[in-house]
């Protein structure tokens, strides 16, 4: 199989045969777990497959994706953004020879030798393929937990979000009162970023003391904008015309029942790990984290070994889940050895030509602008024959003046999915160049615009067609989606 970049998918490839071939590993999953596990298993000319999960196991580099600031990862004093850590990883897995996939593995056969791995494009039939290997290193995650609510249903993207970092700076938020459901780490860090938005942050804590680390509960319980409520947890939520504008809690010692006038609640109750597949074929704890050996992250199935927060349901860190990502891979290497199923994959890694920042190189780095001229306007930048352009201007003047197809993306700075669309849609833009209009809308940048549109949640796609809309994607979807309504719409 060819080598593929962190943005290119088994679908540029139109071609892409079943691999006869057995792999030495597959790795399911990504984030902090599966990137270390493939940086090392590369480093050790295993040549990982790597299928990065796409929407039944969350987004492609996993939690920290919904992560603004990681400060406590060693070797960034000054913290990092969870996309950025996860694009270094994935950069660094990739330069050592890892083969990345952004698919949904979709069975897995654990009871034949070698093991069968199913993968799918999300429901795109021509791109399915089966993969065998020799083993596995599962490192799925967790998915952040629902409460169930009786109204949630009705209220959900519409005021309730389990995403603070995606959604609190839609325009629905800005100004107003928002609560935080949750006492761990999450929901403290949620509360305290939501303070950037809303008017006020409620956080509900059903008992006496929060769980979170106590810098977290400093920062929550010093935040004037901040009010905690003790022995407090949601019931409802209530509003009008599709749109919430309270929450119904209960005090839970006394079991008087209030409302908080707010127009968000968010979601920061903890998580499920994503365990389906291995639901009988794995054994698995009463809650359906995968059990591993003492001191080991081998499972009860030889050959498959288990990292991260699949696993690990007391530490949950980025740093564990990419120490015990380390330790998967070299487990795995030495029970290739051992059972002499091991094929070596002897190559170079590509020498970069400036130290990495980010995800780019130094010299890959646009100039430095000049402050002595004045900027270009809106107006300067616009150029009606382009395909791509940016912000509010080139959307209004497209939609009156234009009868090409028009796509527009609306998405936050801090927002992890939105990250992750922008990879997958550069591509398919790609492929309609000079047939179709591609804006970017930064809702911080026009949040006028954004609250016009409706926008209640990052990243939400809308397209139009002689000023009518066609229709509205909000999250992110398979690349042969987008691309199947760009065509039926030209």
């Amino acid at each position: 199989m060819s080598n593929l970049s962190p943005e290119n998918t088994p679908e540029n490839t139109p071609d892409a045969p079943e691999n006869n071939a057995i792999e030495n590993v597959v790795i399911i999953g990504s984030g902090p777990a599966g990137f270390t596990a493939a940086i090392y298993a590369a480093r050790a000319n295993l040549k990982p497959m790597i299928f990065e999960g796409y929407q039944d196991g969350g987004l492609p580099g996993g939690q920290l994706m919904t992560t603004t600031e990681v400060e406590n990862f060693p070797g960034f004093p000054e913290g990092i953004t969870g996309p950025e850590l996860m694009d270094r990883m994935k950069a660094q897995a990739v330069r050592w020879g890892s083969e990345l996939y952004m698919e949904d593995v979709v069975a897995v056969d654990l009871s034949q030798r070698p093991f069968a791995v199913r993968s799918s494009d999300c429901g795109n039939r021509s791109y399915d393929r089966t993969i065998k290997t020799h083993s596995i290193i599962i490192a799925t995650g967790a998915t952040a937990k629902r409460l169930g609510l009786p109204s949630e249903h009705i209220y959900w993207s519409r005021g309730i979000s389990a995403c603070a970092i995606c959604d609190g700076a839609t325009p629905i938020f800005k100004g107003e009162e928002l609560v935080v459901v949750g006492a761990g780490d999450s929901a403290a860090e949620e509360a305290v970023y939501l303070t950037k938005y809303g008017s006020h942050v409620h956080m509900l804590v059903r008992r006496g003391e929060m769980r979170a680390s106590k810098a977290m509960q400093d920062r929550v319980l010093s935040n004037p904008k901040v009010t905690v409520h003790w022995h407090t947890e949601p019931v409802d939520v209530v509003g009008e015309n599709n749109r919430m504008t309270g929450v119904q809690v209960k005090n839970t010692q006394t079991n008087v029942e209030t409302i908080i006038p707010a127009k968000g609640l968010f979601y920061a109750v903890g998580h499920k790990p994503n365990t389906g597949l291995f639901q009988g074929q794995l054994a698995l704890d009463e809650v359906g984290y995968i059990v591993t050996q003492h001191d080991s992250v081998a499972t009860s199935v030889a050959g498959v070994f288990a990292c991260g927060d699949v696993q690990d349901h007391e530490y949950r860190q980025a740093i564990t889940a990419a120490g015990t990502g380390c330790m998967a891979a070299l487990l795995a290497e030495r029970w290739l050895s051992a059972e002499k199923l091991i094929q070596e994959f002897h190559q170079v890694p590509e020498v970069e030509k400036a130290p990495m920042v980010g995800s780019t190189t130094l010299t890959d780095r646009p100039p430095e602008i000049s402050t002595d001229r004045p900027q270009s306007t809106p107006e300067e930048r616009y150029n009606p024959a382009s395909t791509h352009h940016q912000g509010g201007y080139a959307l209004r003047k497209l939609f009156h003046d234009s009868d090409r197809l028009i796509m527009v993306k609306y998405s936050s700075p801090s927002c992890g999915p939105c990250h992750t669309l922008k990879t997958i849609l550069s591509k398919v833009v790609e492929e309609f160049d000079g047939k179709m209009h591609y804006i970017e809308i930064d809702i911080e940048d026009d949040p006028d615009i954004a609250k016009n549109a409706g926008v209640t949640g990052t990243p939400t796609i809308q397209f139009f067609k002689h000023k009518e809309m066609v229709t509205e994607l909000k999250g992110v979807k398979p690349k042969s989606q987008y691309r199947q309504l760009i065509e039926s719409n030209l």
